[in-house]
C-alpha cells in the first residue's frame, strides 16, 4: 500500500522528534565531575604544609558555627535587599547589611536560572548541567557529594520546611521535614504560612544542628503579576519579619553556647522584568547572600557595597564553617571574610583545604593541568605556605611572620579565582556519537520537485530561507520576534500588491498566471501533483481547466483591497501589547500599562470587550448548544479573572475579595469539555455518514472553539486582544484574502504557519525560559498535577501556532474540493517545520563552544524541540482528518 504525502510526512516528522530526542541527550553534556567515589567516607584532609617542618596539625578544622540557618527566598533579587524596595519593606535586614555583624554579597547564579539547578549549585557547589532545567519539574535524587550529604555522615541533625525540591534531592536527609509544592504558583500566602507556623516551636528546641527554610510566595507572586506588583512589598515585610525573629532566637540561644550561630539569607535565582526566571538577564542571575553571626565584626559607619561572587561559592563556605569536608565537585571558593577574624594559621589552613579540592578537580578534567595557571599559582602558594608554617613551628613572631602571612594569603586566593574561573568554563566532553545520530535522524527531510515560481511563492521561499540562516547569530535569535513580525509585514505588503494587480489593474479577459489545482484541474494521478498542491502539465495528459471564479464587486471589492491594510494595522497593535526578547525587554508596553494597579478598569473594559469579539468570531460556525456553552464559557472566563483580583466587575469597582478562582475555572473547563466533546461526536458521526459533509465541517469548527475557550481561560487578560486579533484575521482572511485570490494549499498554509509563529510572539513569549507562563498550568487547580500542569502550560504557550494549524484544518476541509488538499498541507507544514529543526541542530553543534551557548543558543535549541512535538501532534491531527476524507469520499 502507498502512503500519502501527508501520512509520509506525519511520520517523518515523528522520527525527527526522535533523532531531535538523541541529539539533545548528547548535546547537553554532563559538567565538571570528580572521577572518586561520592560515599561520604572518613577521607584524611590534605596536610598541612610545612616545608621540612614536622606538623601538628593533621586533623580537619573544627567547626566555626553551632548551628546554621538557611533562609532561601525563592526568586528574591538582589535589588530587592540592596535597593530601595529593601530600605522601605525590609528595615531589619537593611539595618543588619549596614551596620550589623553581617557579610554581604550579591551571588551570580549561572542559567538556567530555575530552583533545582540552583539548589544543587548551592549545595554541591558544582554548575548544574542545563538539562537540569526540563529536570527541574520532576527532580531525581542528588547523587552528587554534597553539604547536606556531608553532614548527615557527620551525624548532624537536619530539619527542613518549604519548597519539596529538597526533600526530593535529599531523601531520607532530614530528622524532621514539612514539603510544600513549588509549581503552584497562585498560592503565595498559605506556601509561606506552611513553614513559618513551625519555626516558634523548632526555635525554642535545641535538638538540631542545621534548619532550612525555603520559602515560595514572592516567587509565586512574580510568576502571576510581576516583579512591580503592590503584593511585593508585603512579601518581603513578611520575610524581613521571618528574618528577625530567627535572628534574635539564635542571639538568645547563643549565650549557653560555646560557638557562635550562622544565619543565612540568600535566593536560588532572581526575577524578570516580567516576572519569570531561567534565562541570564542581570534580574534573574544577581542575587543577595547574607552572612549573619556574631563571630563577624559589627560594621563601622557607612556604606560597603556588596562584594560580587559565585553563587557556588556557598557549598565550600558552608562546609569549612559545619567542619565538614568540601563537595569534591565544588567550584566554589570560600568566602574569605567569613574567616578573616581568626587567627592566621586558621585562615591559611581553611585557604589551603580549598585551593587542594579544587586543584584536585582540575587534575581529574583537565588533561594538561600542570600549565593552567591556576594550578601554578596554586603550587606556588602551597610553597610559601609551607615556609610561613616552619617559621611559625619556630615560633617567630616577628613582622616577618605577619607580612609572610598576609603574601601567602593573597596567594591563595588569587589561585582560587583562577582555579574556580578554569574549572567554570572548563566545557565538558558532548557525546558526539549521539549527536551525529540525532542530527541524521532529523536532517532526511522528504523533498520533491516543483514548476515554475510564482511572486508569492518566492517570498515564502526566500523568508523562510532568510529566517533559518539567521538562527545562525545570537542577536537574532533573542530577537527573533522581530524575523517574524517582519515576514508577516511583508506577507500582507505582496498580498495588497497581488490584489491591486489582479482586480484593479488586469484586464478581466486575461487568463489569471496560474492555476490551483483544487481549482483549476481535474488531475487524478497524484505523481502529476508537486508539494505545493499544483497540477503539473505534461504533454501526454490533457487538463481541463475550470473558470475562475467571479471577481467581486462593490463594497466587497474594497474590502478584498483594504484587508491586508487591516491585518498591517491589527499586527502593529499587538507588537505594541508586550515587548519581548532581550534588547527591548524592559521598556515599557501596553501590557505593563495595562496590569498595573491603577487602570485595573481600562483592563476590565478591554477584557470584556475581547471576549465580545471573540465570541462573535467563533461561535458562527457551531451548533446552537455550543454557541450556548462557548458564551457561558467565556462569561466564566471573565468571572474568573474577576476572582483573582485581574479585571472588576463593573458594579463592584472597588473589590478586594480575591481568590484562586477554581470554581469559576472549573466552570469553564466544563464547558471546554462540552465542546470539543460534541465536535469529536460530530466527526465520528460524519465518519458514518459518507455524505453528511456539513457534520464533520461542524464539528472541526465546534473543535476549534472549545480550544479557543481554553486559550481565553489560560490567558492573562491583557492578552485577551491577541487571542481576539488571531480570529479576526483568520475571518479577514478567509473571507478576502484565500477566498477570492485561489491560493494554492501550500501559499494557504505558509501563511497559517508565519502567522501562527508571529501570534507566539505576540503573546509575550521568546526564545527566553523565563517567558514561559507556568501559571497557566495551574488554573482551576487547588494542587499540583503534573501532568495536567505539563499540558496546560504547553498549550498556553503555543496557543498561535495551535490554533492557526486547527484553523488551516477546517479552512481545507470546508473549502477545498479536493481530497488530497489535507495531505498537501499535512506535507508543506511538516516541511516548513523541520528545516529550520535542521538546520538549527547543524548550526548549534557548530557553535556549541560559543560564548553564549548556554544563554542563548540552548534555550532556543529546548524550544524548537518543543516546537516539533507540537508540529507532530498538529501533523497527527493532519494525518486523521485526511483519513476521514478518503473514508467519507
Amino acid at each position: 500500500m502507498r502512503l500519502g504525502s501527508g501520512t509520509f510526512a506525519a511520520c517523518c516528522v515523528a522520527i525527527e522528534v526522535l533523532g531531535v530526542a538523541i541529539f539533545l541527550r548528547g548535546f547537553f553534556p554532563a559538567p565538571v565531575r570528580s572521577s572518586s567515589s561520592t560515599e561520604h567516607r572518613a577521607e584524611l584532609p590534605a596536610p598541612e604544609p610545612s616545608a621540612g617542618a614536622t606538623s601538628n596539625w593533621t586533623e580537619r578544622p573544627s567547626p566555626l558555627f553551632s548551628k546554621v540557618v538557611i533562609v532561601l527566598v525563592d526568586a528574591l533579587r538582589d535589588d530587592f535587599v540592596f535597593g530601595s524596595k529593601g530600605v522601605r519593606f525590609m528595615p531589619y535586614t537593611t539595618h543588619l547589611v549596614e551596620e550589623g555583624a553581617s557579610h554581604s554579597f550579591v551571588a551570580e547564579a549561572k542559567p538556567p536560572t530555575v530552583t533545582m539547578p540552583r539548589i544543587k549549585a548551592l549545595m554541591t557547589g558544582s554548575l548544574p548541567g542545563f538539562i537540569d532545567i526540563v529536570r527541574n519539574l520532576n527532580s531525581p535524587v542528588l547523587l552528587e557529594d554534597n553539604v547536606i550529604g556531608q553532614a548527615k555522615a557527620a551525624g548532624k541533625r537536619m530539619i527542613f520546611y518549604g519548597d519539596e525540591t529538597w526533600v526530593k534531592l535529599f531523601p531520607k536527609h532530614f530528622v524532621e521535614y514539612d514539603g510544600t509544592t513549588s509549581f503552584f504558583v497562585s498560592d503565595y500566602t498559605e506556601v509561606d504560612n506552611n513553614v513559618t507556623r513551625h519555626l516558634d516551636k523548632v526555635l525554642k528546641r535545641g535538638d538540631w544542628d542545621v534548619l532550612i527554610l525555603h520559602y515560595l510566595g514572592l516567587d509565586h507572586i512574580g510568576h502571576v503579576s510581576g516583579p512591580s506588583s503592590p503584593l511585593i512589598g508585603h512579601k518581603l515585610s513578611e520575610m524581613d519579619n521571618v528574618l528577625m525573629k530567627i535572628h534574635t532566637s539564635l542571639l538568645a540561644k547563643e549565650r549557653d553556647s560555646v560557638l557562635p550561630s550562622l544565619l543565612v539569607l540568600c535566593g536560588d535565582h532572581g526575577m524578570s522584568e516580567t516576572g519569570g526566571h531561567g534565562a541570564s538577564s542581570a534580574g534573574e542571575v544577581n542575587t543577595p547572600l547574607i552572612l549573619i553571626s556574631s563571630a563577624f565584626q559589627r560594621k563601622p559607619g557607612g556604606i560597603r557595597r556588596p562584594q560580587r561572587v559565585q553563587q557556588t561559592d556557598l557549598a565550600a563556605t558552608l562546609a569549612i564553617g559545619l567542619g565538614l569536608p568540601i563537595p569534591k565537585d565544588s567550584v566554589g571558593s570560600l568566602l574569605f571574610p567569613v574567616v578573616e577574624g581568626k587567627p592566621m594559621r586558621e585562615q591559611l589552613r581553611f585557604l589551603h583545604l580549598n585551593t587542594v579540592q579544587l586543584s584536585k578537580l582540575l587534575q581529574e578534567n583537565v588533561p594538561s593541568y600542570e600549565k593552567d595557571p591556576g594550578f601554578e599559582q596554586f603550587k606556588m602558594s602551597e610553597r610559601l605556605h609551607g615556609n610561613w608554617v616552619r617559621l611559625y613551628l619556630e615560633e617567630n613572631r616577628s613582622e616577618v611572620l605577619v607580612n609572610l602571612g598576609t603574601k601567602v594569603i593573597r596567594q591563595y586566593l588569587d589561585a582560587l579565582r583562577t582555579l574556580s574561573v578554569s574549572l567554570s568554563t572548563q566545557v565538558a566532553q558532548y557525546d558526539v556519537y549521539s549527536m551525529v545520530v540525532g542530527a541524521v535522524m532529523v536532517l532526511e527531510n522528504p523533498a520533491r520537485p516543483h514548476s515554475k515560481w510564482s511572486e508569492l511563492e518566492l517570498l515564502i521561499v526566500f523568508g523562510t530561507l532568510g529566517h533559518v540562516l539567521s538562527l545562525g547569530g545570537s542577536s537574532f535569535v533573542e530577537e527573533e520576534h522581530q524575523t517574524w513580525y517582519f515576514l508577516v509585514n511583508t506577507l500582507c505588503l505582496a498580498l495588497s500588491q497581488e490584489i491591486c494587480r489582479n482586480y484593479f489593474l488586469e484586464d478581466d479577459d486575461e487568463p489569471p498566471h496560474r492555476f490551483p489545482m483544487e481549482q483549476g484541474f481535474d488531475c487524478a494521478a497524484p505523481a502529476l501533483q508537486d508539494w505545493r498542491g499544483y497540477c503539473v502539465p505534461r504533454p501526454d495528459r490533457v487538463c481541463k481547466r475550470r473558470l475562475p471564479s467571479a471577481v467581486p464587486g462593490g463594497l466587497e471589492r474594497w474590502m478584498v483591497l483594504a484587508s491586508p491594510w487591516l491585518i498591517l494595522a491589527c499586527c502593529r497593535l499587538l507588537r505594541s501589547l508586550n515587548q519581548t526578547g532581550v534588547q527591548w525587554a524592559h521598556l515599557p508596553d501596553l501590557g505593563h500599562w495595562l496590569t498595573s494597579s491603577d487602570h485595573k478598569a481600562e483592563l476590565s473594559a478591554l477584557a470584556a470587550l475581547s471576549l465580545l469579539v471573540v465570541f462573535v468570531l467563533a461561535q458562527r460556525g457551531c451548533s446552537p448548544v455550543s454557541k450556548g456553552a462557548l458564551a457561558l464559557g467565556l462569561l466564566g472566563v471573565y468571572c474568573y479573572r474577576v476572582a483573582v483580583g485581574n479585571v472588576l466587575f463593573p458594579w463592584r469597582p472597588d473589590s478586594k475579595d480575591i481568590s484562586k478562582g477554581i470554581i469559576e475555572a472549573r466552570f469553564v473547563y466544563v464547558f471546554v469539555l462540552g465542546i470539543l466533546f460534541t465536535g469529536t461526536k460530530d466527526l465520528l458521526k460524519s465518519q458514518v455518514l459518507a455524505a453528511d459533509f456539513k457534520t464533520k465541517t461542524v464539528g472541526l469548527w465546534e473543535i476549534f472553539s472549545g480550544l479557543v475557550l481554553l486559550a481565553a481561560l489560560l490567558s492573562r487578560p491583557h492578552n485577551l486582544p491577541v487571542l481576539a486579533s488571531s480570529l479576526l484575521i483568520q475571518t479577514v482572511m478567509t473571507s478576502f484574502i484565500w477566498k477570492p485570490l485561489q491560493h494554492s494549499t501550500a501559499e494557504i498554509t505558509v501563511m497559517h504557519y508565519w502567522f501562527g509563529q508571529a501570534f507566539f510572539y505576540f503573546q509575550g513569549n521568546s526564545n527566553n525560559i523565563a517567558t514561559v507562563d507556568i501559571s497557566a498550568g495551574f488554573v482551576g487547580f487547588d494542587a499540583y498535577v503534573e501532568t495536567p500542569a505539563m499540558l496546560l502550560t504547553a498549550f498556553a504557550t503555543y496557543v498561535g501556532p495551535l490554533l492557526w494549524a486547527c484553523h488551516l484544518v477546517h479552512f481545507l476541509s470546508s473549502e477545498r474540493s479536493s481530497s488530497t488538499a489535507l495531505s498537501h498541507a499535512c506535507f508543506c507544514y511538516a516541511l516548513i517545520c523541520s528545516v529550520p529543526v535542521a538546520v538549527y541542530i547543524v548550526l548549534v553543534s557548530s557553535l556549541r563552544y560559543h560564548l553564549f551557548i548556554w544563554s542563548v543558543f540552548s534555550p532556543k535549541l529546548l524550544y524548537e524541540g518543543m516546537h516539533l512535538l507540537v508540529t507532530a501532534a498538529v501533523c497527527a491531527f493532519f494525518t486523521a482528518m485526511d483519513r476521514t476524507s478518503i473514508t467519507t469520499s
